[in-house]
C-alpha cells in the first residue's frame, strides 16, 4: 500500500502549533472538520460571531474523528462536525449533549474528465466496483474524518470491505484539499464534499485538473451538526458558551448567511436546522 502520510511534515507541525494556540486561548474553543475551514465558511462566520456576541471563537480544523477526540479529552467546548455515525456513538457514550442540525451538502466523486463517461448511469456502489475492477488509483483521506467515514461506508456497501491493502488504494492521511491535489498528481479519483470541491475549483478559476465524475446519489448526502461538550464529563468546559454558539449558528440570521455563502456563484452549504429529520 502506497502511503503519503509523511509527505507534509511542515503542515503537521503547523496543525500542532495551531492546536497549542487554541488550547491556550481564553474564549470559546471549537473543534471542527476541515471543510468548514478549507471552504472559507468560518472566515465569514467567526467575525460575525464576535460582532454579535463579543466572544472570540477559537477554532481548529482537524477532521471529525480528531475533533470528537478533542471533545472527549475536554480540550474544546463545542464541536462542528459531519459524521452522523461517529457523532451518535460519541453521544451514546455521554461525551456530548445538544447535538443540533446546522447544514448539509453532498459528497461527489472527482477524477480526470475522461472518467465521467465511465461512471455515467451507475449507482455509487457500481462506481466503486469499477474503481476496484479496473484498479483506478483511489486516494483516501485515511484520517478518520467524516469524509473518510463516508468513503469506508461506500466501500463496505460495494465490496463488503475497504481495499486498504491494494496497491491502487492510496492513503493521504491529510485534509481534503491536500488529498484532492494528490489525486490530481496520481491522475486518480477521490471522494470529497462538494463545498471543498467548489473551493478547489475556484482556486483554478473554474478550470481544475479534476472534475466531478459522479454525483447525485441519496447515499452521498453530507450532514453537519454542532455538539456541546457534556459539562458532567468536563468540568472546565464552557457549556453556556457552547449553547450560545449553537443558538447563534441555528438562528434565522446565520442560517441565511450560510445559504448565501457562495464561491463562483455556487452555493456550498444548505441550512437545515428547521428541516432535517434525525440523522
Amino acid at each position: 500500500m502506497f502511503s503519503v502520510k509523511n509527505r507534509l511534515k511542515g503542515k503537521v507541525l503547523f496543525s500542532l502549533l495551531a492546536l497549542s494556540s487554541l488550547l491556550c486561548a481564553a474564549d470559546l474553543k471549537m473543534a471542527t472538520t476541515t471543510s468548514t475551514g478549507d471552504t472559507g465558511l468560518l472566515d465569514v462566520l467567526v467575525p460575525k460571531y464576535k460582532a454579535d456576541t463579543g466572544v472570540d471563537l477559537k477554532w481548529v480544523a482537524v477532521g471529525t474523528g480528531n475533533a470528537l477526540k478533542l471533545g472527549e479529552n475536554c480540550d474544546v467546548s463545542v464541536l462542528f462536525v459531519h459524521s452522523p455515525t461517529s457523532e451518535k456513538t460519541y453521544m451514546e457514550k455521554g461525551f456530548g449533549v445538544e447535538r443540533t442540525p446546522v447544514m448539509y451538502n453532498d459528497f461527489v466523486v472527482i477524477g480526470t474528465p475522461d472518467m465521467k463517461a465511465k461512471f455515467a448511469g451507475k449507482s455509487i456502489s457500481e462506481v466503486f466496483k469499477i474503481i476496484e475492477t479496473e484498479q483506478i488509483k483511489f486516494v483516501s483521506r485515511g484520517d478518520k474524518s467524516g469524509t473518510h467515514d463516508k468513503e469506508k461506508g461506500v466501500w463496505k456497501e460495494a465490496l463488503g470491505h475497504t481495499p486498504e491493502k491494494q496497491p491502487w488504494y492510496l492513503e493521504a492521511g491529510q485534509g481534503m484539499i491536500a488529498t484532492i491535489n494528490i489525486a490530481a498528481e496520481q491522475k486518480g479519483v477521490t471522494l470529497t464534499d462538494r463545498g471543498t470541491y467548489i473551493k478547489y475549483e475556484a482556486n483554478y478559476k473554474g478550470n481544475p485538473p479534476l472534475v466531478i465524475v459522479y454525483e447525485g446519489a441519496d447515499a452521498l448526502k453530507n450532514f453537519y451538526s454542532v455538539i456541546a461538550v457534556n459539562p458532567k464529563r468536563c468540568a472546565n468546559t464552557d457549556y453556556k458558551g457552547a449553547l450560545q454558539f449553537i443558538e447563534w449558528v441555528t438562528s434565522d440570521k446565520i442560517q441565511t448567511e450560510i445559504a448565501n455563502f457562495k464561491l463562483m456563484d455556487k452555493q456550498l452549504f444548505y441550512p437545515d436546522f428547521k428541516t432535517r429529520a434525525a440523522k
